[in-house]
Parts: C-alpha cells; sequence; structure tokens
C-alpha cells in the first residue's frame, strides 16, 4: 500500500509525473505499476513486499485478502498476482484509485474488488455483513496512529488462522490479544505479521 497524510484528499496540490513499482511475484511478476504523485503516496518497498510474501509461503491460493489503505495498490495486487480468490481495496484519494483501477483493468483481475471511499467505513460495512478475510494488509499512512485505531476493529472480519500484515513508521506493539509472528526493519519501514492469540473472532459492531 502507499500511505498518504488524512487530510491530503482535502486539500489541493500540485501533481508531478508518477513514478512505478513493480510486483515482485506470482502470475504478474515484474509488471510494472504506475504510482501516481499523490502527496504522500508511499508504496510498500519491493524488499518488503517480497519478505512478507517469503512468510506467508508465497502462494495466497483460495484465500480472501482486504487492502483498506490501498493507496498505489501494490500490495493488494501483488497478493492477487499470487492467487487470492479475492482481494477488496480500499481507496479514497480519486488519482490513486483511478491508478489502481487502471492497472486491474490491465491485468484483467477480476478477483480484485475496488471501494472508493474511507477505510474506517468500509470495515464497518464489511464487518455488519458478515465478511472473513484471510490476510488484512494493513499499511495505513505514518505517524497518525491509524494502525493501533484499526487494530481493533479485525476480529469480527477474521477467518480462522487469518493473519494481519502491519507496516509502520515506527516500532509496533500490538494490542492485548494479539501477538507478532514474524518483524523486520527496512529504513524506516518497520513491518510485521500479526495474529490473534487465540482463534476468537469478533462480532460485527
Amino acid at each position: 500500500m502507499a500511505g498518504r497524510p488524512a487530510s491530503a484528499a482535502a486539500r489541493p496540490a500540485a501533481r508531478g509525473a508518477p513514478h512505478r513499482v513493480r510486483i515482485v511475484g506470482g502470475a504478474w511478476k515484474r509488471t510494472p505499476l504506475v504510482v501516481p504523485d499523490v502527496p504522500g503516496l508511499r508504496p510498500t518497498p519491493d524488499r518488503v513486499r517480497e519478505t512478507l510474501f517469503n512468510w506467508l509461503g508465497q502462494s495466497l491460493e483460495g484465500r480472501a485478502c482486504l487492502d483498506p489503505f490501498a493507496g498505489s495498490g501494490a500490495l493488494g495486487l501483488e497478493a492477487a498476482s499470487r492467487g487470492a480468490r479475492r482481494v477488496v481495496m480500499v481507496e479514497r484519494d480519486r488519482t490513486a484509485l483511478a491508478a489502481i483501477r487502471a492497472a486491474v483493468e490491465r491485468l484483467r483481475a477480476t478477483q480484485v474488488e475496488l471501494v472508493a471511499g474511507d477505510a474506517f467505513d468500509a470495515i464497518a460495512r464489511l464487518a455488519r455483513a458478515g465478511e472473513r478475510f484471510d490476510l488484512v494488509l494493513l499499511d495505513p499512512p505514518f505517524g497518525q496512529g491509524l494502525a493501533e485505531r484499526v487494530l481493533p476493529l479485525l476480529p469480527a472480519l477474521l477467518a480462522p488462522g487469518a493473519r494481519v500484515y502491519v507496516e509502520t513508521g515506527t516500532r509496533f506493539d500490538p494490542p492485548a490479544g494479539w501477538r507478532v509472528e514474524r518483524a523486520q526493519r527496512a529504513g524506516n519501514v518497520h513491518y510485521h505479521l500479526v495474529r490473534l492469540d487465540d482463534e476468537q473472532r469478533g462480532e460485527a459492531p
């Protein structure tokens, strides 16, 4: 994902030339993705994504994934490339969303569902609908405490054995009831794979 400041969508900003990242594995390996010039857009680095999917065992065949802060789309499309049967990607910035939509159409990624809007609203709607996910890719904008706010909302969305990827700009200590399975750091990117201490899943709010 690429995080961005919460206020970015509300203020005008000069746009520059887009740049690119690439999908690092799976069916669309080496496919470039356009990253538009949106303030604060921060694609997860290639080597971080590679490590994450090494942790997960490379293939996500048959799994359902949620990417609530989709940004550049790199994380969600990486999951789709690696066989996920369903990937729900949420993004509120129109420019970023348009870039993801163009990539989805180009790749004919029919397993990807794009949701335009706020991550918190989307999480609440999915929980009320009884949706369940095997993997949540949680890479919100840094420095706003969003990971700490979102994580307690996720149990209602988690299938048995589900894992949550958390990417932050500082060391992350999960709240009570969660444990860190794997963690590494690449520069100022701290990334973690966490799961609930038990298989209890919360009720929809």
